[in-house]
């Protein structure tokens, strides 16, 4: 496995495990107002990071470029900021985070779009 690949296989399951005591939290307070930051956790930090790993397992080529850790860095970063951000959000404190952390997922998932083509490309 490739050091990439690992970044995002560790990172991963840390956010599931965030996102499942958030989960935890929320049930035993039954209080589900912040549902969504904990959706957005378990999704975006749990499920796309995950796939993100598999890519760069399967492509291993893919994991050496440079645009490739710019991409699982915003990746993670984008996790890091929109679950605090959407809770921020939701209780009207500031949606700066959040923008931020979306900015961030966009930017990730652009140039993840980018790496599978170039990976993938016929030659």
């Amino acid at each position: 496995m490739n050091s990439l690949s690992r970044i995002c296989w560790i990172a991963a399951p840390i956010y599931a495990l965030i996102g499942m005591g958030f989960g935890i939290w929320m049930s035993s307070n039954q209080n589900f107002q912040l549902a969504p930051a904990h959706a957005h956790l378990n999704l975006l930090g749990w499920v796309t990071v995950a796939l993100f790993g598999t890519f760069y397992a399967l492509k291993p080529e893919a994991a050496n470029w440079r645009v490739s850790k710019l991409q699982v860095l915003a990746g993670n970063l984008a996790a890091i900021f929109m679950f605090p951000g959407i809770i921020l959000a939701i209780l009207q404190v500031s949606e700066a985070v959040v923008i931020i952390g979306s900015l961030l997922a966009v930017i990730s998932m652009l140039l993840f779009l980018y790496i599978v083509i170039r990976a993938t490309a016929k030659t």
